[in-house]
């Protein structure tokens, strides 16, 4: 099957996103770390890109916007496979059962479907597909819903969210994800904050933030520096949130998280905040 992270990467950026990761070789940085978060993740498309960013065991989950890893991820980060959209839907059940069997413990709902260029659904037709290809996992995995953006308004972000649980009553989750784009960690954390309160408002024991950055850093070589700030503010506010469990910063890979094989400002920042 071909992956499907080559096709369309992440949030409304995956073009972007497709940097290959250097052959040659960069001296590890040794961080002074806190402690390992359990909550911090990778979203990649390279699997080496993920052990450059876990070379300090930083990292405790990875995903890459497939249903499967593509490969073995460093002892002791969990793969989390993720049902992107209808473009997945014809090898869904012939392939995530023995996922499953292998260890993943959570199934992602859709990819920002409140986006046209993404997985674009309604929340109605997001809630009959979740129900008929994600809800009968239950019992054998915790179940995420659809990752929305932050994007305002009743049909996008927590907006789509609202109408797509009040659509998917019986579809037995307890995960809402939430992908941000932004200026400031201020902007930040009022979204997620807002992203908690609608959790809680439903039942749902945890939220996570499965992809975000700042505006200026969604490049590739973009604003490093400023992501390196934001995240040294950002990190110890998500560890603090009993709320949030987990999060992934966009992106492992070169030009984001990395510089070649080794840690960019910002991932030294993502590991040691």
């Amino acid at each position: 099957m071909v992956s499907f992270t080559t096709l369309i990467g992440a949030g409304l950026l995956a073009t972007t996103a497709m940097a290959a990761p250097h052959t040659h070789q960069h001296s590890h940085t040794q961080l002074s770390q806190r402690s390992p978060s359990t909550k911090r993740g990778a979203a990649y498309n390279h699997l080496s890109d993920v052990q450059s960013l876990h070379q300090n065991g930083g990292i405790s989950w990875a995903y890459d916007w497939n249903m499967v890893s593509s490969g073995n991820l460093p002892a002791g980060v969990e793969f989390v496979p993720m049902l992107w959209g209808s473009k997945m839907f014809g090898d869904w059940f012939s392939t995530i059962p023995t996922v499953l069997a292998s260890g993943a413990s959570y199934i992602m709902g859709f990819n920002e479907p409140d986006v046209s260029a993404q997985a674009s659904m309604t929340p109605a037709d997001a809630a009959d597909s979740y129900a008929k290809y994600i809800t009968p996992f239950s019992g054998q995995a915790k179940l995420v819903t659809p990752a929305v953006s932050n994007a305002g308004g009743p049909n996008m972000g927590l907006g789509w969210m609202r109408q797509f649980l009040d659509a998917c009553t019986h579809c037995s989750m307890s995960v809402l994800a939430v992908h941000w784009y932004g200026d400031s960690a201020d902007e930040f954390k009022i979204f997620v904050t807002q992203a908690q309160e609608l959790a809680a408002s439903y039942g749902l024991q945890e939220t996570w933030v499965t992809e975000f950055a700042l505006n200026s850093a969604i490049n590739p070589g973009g604003d490093v520096q400023g992501s390196a700030s934001f995240l040294t503010e950002v990190i110890p506010w998500l560890d603090s949130q009993s709320g949030i469990n987990r999060y992934a910063y966009f992106m492992c890979a070169d030009g984001f998280l990395l510089q070649g094989t080794d840690l960019s400002p910002s991932g030294k920042a993502y590991l040691s905040s």
